[in-house]
């Protein structure tokens, strides 16, 4: 091994964008190539009564103007990943509208022209007939008859036993607002037909080509041999980047019907109606407590407000939702119940850490109201019940997506004290008590989380060509994560070569058959593991050559400064170039094997990775105007191995980023009809730079993944996942909220209510009976 895991070396990426030389699908520019623009709803439910095409496509330069009349009929984007006994066959959208219209910005019609600005203006002239009516808006409110997709249902244990014997009972009804990754590049797509071979090329998709082919593949009744998707960068995935949407149909379907490339780019408006949303859950949880305050069960019922259709993603928010609720704690029995409710939103999708964001904010938040209503400390009462190495591997009795859900951690209780004395929290709870003295309202909080990666299958081609120039193929994608850099280093690592010599192709359907994409945390953990086997492949096959042409037993043979050597005679040695070039000699291409040094390989992990980790927070809140002001944070996280520590702290810092906005000032609002109110930036709000603290990062390596060769943990979403726990945690201690926070984000107007709240209560309020059993 040369030692290229585990070091931050320069990233592959870096000096091509930031001298600008980033190739975004908005930079692909083809020969005579149209323009898409998408005709949208104005109104969030309506029957479609009319769509008047004429004056649009008398327009001169407008080369079509489509509606759902000109597509076949049948035509729905299906889920990727099924759920068991759920059908959403009734709920899946069709590319453009047809009959009804169920969510403000669903695509109706869509116009071709010559540039894009003459696209817009005649998109403009589409005319549509709507008789709008009542729109449905609340997940827990709507009638379950007509809008109630189905209910996922994980648990285990007699719940109902632990309650019915529990010393304490603490509720509590919780809800997080509705927001997004709102990467900062749009989305977009080029297509291009080619007359002569009968291929079309796509640019810009992103996050699961391999997947998306086979869709497109589908709709089209195009064989998938004639669809090549080619990668571009990208800025911003998060989840809600690269699932097949409408557009992913329209362009290539134009394309082809024109017979010309066509081209759509989304602009900011459209994004914020017509991209996933996420995160937009009500429940309902109950913690079950012995007189210690240790856990013996919880139970969640939860309303998941899912929008206008079911999209790619099905019931995967939801299930993540509900199976990894009881997090990383000794908990004997669990039950959570989650309601997939249809709304006249825009539907929602996977976004950075879907489901654990929503029940780590609901679970740690009741776990803080144990703690008052018992007179615990917050951190003594999560010591007490978080599992120990005595109790790890620990095997849950239920399975997530088909695999048992063994938690792999090391010890979740010796990670929670190394972080707290790590990041300093005592100190941090004596400055905010210190303050809280001088009559301002500073709090802290902290959150365990439990994560998950790595699960499904990726592949991978590793070759060496007579130059001695590596090449990896994989199928995952580039978001700007850094998984050039990363796959380059595993490859690197086997084959003795300088990392920056080794060039990756990602997610090119043209040269890998198939891949799983970049998604869930499981690139590096599965398609990082698919290229280790893959180079392990070309370095077995050089060593029989080189054996044969040194004299030596292929054994003793070991990859060194970009070759092999004999171990015990380095002198005697060949480059790659030259094990390369003999491998097409007549007596390795006789066997009838695959000619040259080239190793192909699939890599399928039998189950889940379970990261885990803590966020800690501290905050004051103005007491005029609400606003929470965030002065410390930290994330601690156990990632296995970190192949590249400071990409995995990037990924950490800007999860956190993200999560904050979350917990603090992103949503997307309506009004009593259904029309959204967060078109921009301006009304939704990403969080400053310059209001944020330097975040603490800490990377912890203690726990190897046992069940991934190389230890991997996945850590794309930790950053985010606590969250929102964390700053509801601290905001209720600055306020000294005996209740709960009751809803994300935290608006100032909602903290100047829980004020006025807690102001008013404060006369009537009497002391917590910690030996009676009780409710809140």
């Amino acid at each position: 091994m040369s030692g290229a895991l585990g070091r931050s070396v320069p990233r592959l990426e870096d000096d091509r964008l930031l001298r600008g030389r980033g190739r975004f699908h908005d930079d692909v520019v083809r020969p005579g190539q149209l323009w898409l623009r998408v005709v949208r709803s104005p109104l969030a439910h309506a029957e479609i009564r009319g769509v008047d095409t004429a004056r649009a496509a008398a327009l001169p330069g407008v080369v079509a103007v489509v509606t759902a009349a000109d597509l076949p009929a049948h035509l729905r984007i299906p889920v990727r990943q099924p759920h068991p006994g759920l059908d959403f066959t009734p709920h899946l959208q069709p590319p453009l509208a047809r009959g009804h219209v169920r969510y403000a910005g669903e695509p109706v019609a869509a116009v071709l022209a010559e540039d894009p600005y003459l696209a817009e203006d005649a998109a403009e002239l589409v005319a549509l007939d709507l008789a709008e009516r009542e729109p449905v808006l609340d997940a827990r409110t709507a009638p379950a008859a007509t809008c109630e997709v189905g209910v996922v249902d994980f648990g285990y244990g007699d719940v109902d036993a632990a309650f019915a014997g529990a010393a304490h009972v603490v509720a509590a009804e919780l809800r997080t607002g509705r927001h997004s990754g709102t990467p900062l590049e749009p989305r977009g797509l080029v297509a291009e037909p080619d007359p002569d071979t009968g291929r079309l090329t796509v640019w810009g998709a992103a996050k699961i080509p391999h997947i998306n082919r086979r869709v497109l593949a589908t709709l089209l009744a195009l064989p998938e041999h004639r669809i090549h998707l080619r990668e571009t960068d990208a800025g911003g995935s998060f989840g809600i980047r690269g699932e097949f949407y409408p557009e992913d149909f329209l362009v290539p379907f134009l394309a082809l019907r024109t017979g010309r490339p066509v081209k759509w780019s989304e602009d900011r408006a459209e994004h914020m109606v017509a991209a996933n949303h996420a995160r937009e859950q009500e429940h309902r949880i109950e913690l079950a407590l012995d007189a210690d305050g240790r856990l013996l069960a919880l139970r969640d019922e939860a309303w998941l407000d899912n929008g206008g259709y079911v999209r790619t993603h099905g019931a995967v928010v939801a299930a993540l939702t509900a199976s990894m609720i009881s997090g990383p704690y000794r908990l004997p029995a669990c039950r959570s119940r989650v309601h997939i409710v249809k709304t006249n939103k825009t539907p929602i999708g996977t976004y950075r850490a879907p489901g654990r964001f929503q029940h780590n904010f609901v679970r740690e938040h009741a776990l803080d109201l144990a703690a008052t209503r018992l007179g615990l400390d917050p951190v003594e009462l999560r010591r007490r019940n978080l599992l120990t190495a005595a109790e790890l591997p620990h095997e849950r009795p239920m399975s997530v997506f088909g695999s048992p859900m063994l938690l792999d951690g090391k010890d979740h209780l010796e990670h929670f004290d190394k972080a707290l004395a790590d990041v300093g929290y005592d100190r941090w709870r004596a400055e905010a008590a210190e303050a809280r003295a001088q009559g301002r309202l500073v709090g802290t909080g902290c959150a365990v989380i439990l994560e998950k990666a790595g699960l499904g299958y990726d592949s991978a081609v590793v070759d060496i060509g007579v130059t001695g120039a590596v090449r990896v193929v994989m199928g995952g994608a580039n978001v700007g994560q850094g998984i050039q850099t990363v796959m380059a280093q595993i490859a690197a690592d086997t084959l003795a070569v300088p990392v920056d010599s080794v060039h990756v192709v990602l997610s090119d359907t043209d040269l890998l058959p198939d891949g799983g994409g970049t998604f869930g945390s499981r690139s590096t953990v599965v398609g990082g593991t698919a290229v280790r086997d893959a180079a392990a492949k070309v370095l077995d096959k050089a060593r029989a050559v080189a054996a044969e042409l040194l004299g030596a037993a292929p054994g003793s043979l070991v990859a060194r400064d970009g070759g092999l050597a004999v171990e015990d005679a380095p002198d005697r040695r060949l480059d790659w170039g030259a094990i390369a070039a003999a491998s097409y000699a007549p007596r390795w291409t006789a066997a009838g094997d695959e000619v040259g040094l080239i190793g192909r390989a699939t890599y399928a992990a039998q189950g889940m990775t379970y990261p885990y980790g803590a966020h800690f927070a501290q905050v004051e809140v103005d007491p005029d105007t609400g606003k929470v002001d965030v002065t410390r944070y930290a994330v601690t996280y156990e990632v296995g191995r970190a192949v590249h520590p400071e990409a995995v702290r990037g990924q950490l810092l800007g999860g956190a980023v993200q999560g904050i906005g979350g917990a603090l000032t992103e949503e997307f609002r309506y009004d009593e009809r259904g029309v959204p109110q967060s078109l921009t930036l301006d009304t939704y709000l990403w969080p400053r730079a310059d209001e944020l603290p330097d975040i603490q990062v800490e990377v912890y390596e203690d726990a190897p993944a046992p069940g991934n060769p190389l230890g991997l943990r996945g850590a794309g979403e930790g950053g985010t996942a606590g969250s929102g726990a964390v700053l509801a945690g601290a905001v209720r201690d600055a306020l000294g909220l005996a209740g709960d926070v009751g809803a994300l984000p935290l608006h100032p107007w909602r903290v100047r209510s829980l004020m006025s709240l807690k102001r008013a209560e404060e006369p009537a309020r009497a002391p917590a009976e910690a030996s009676t059993k009780e409710a809140s």
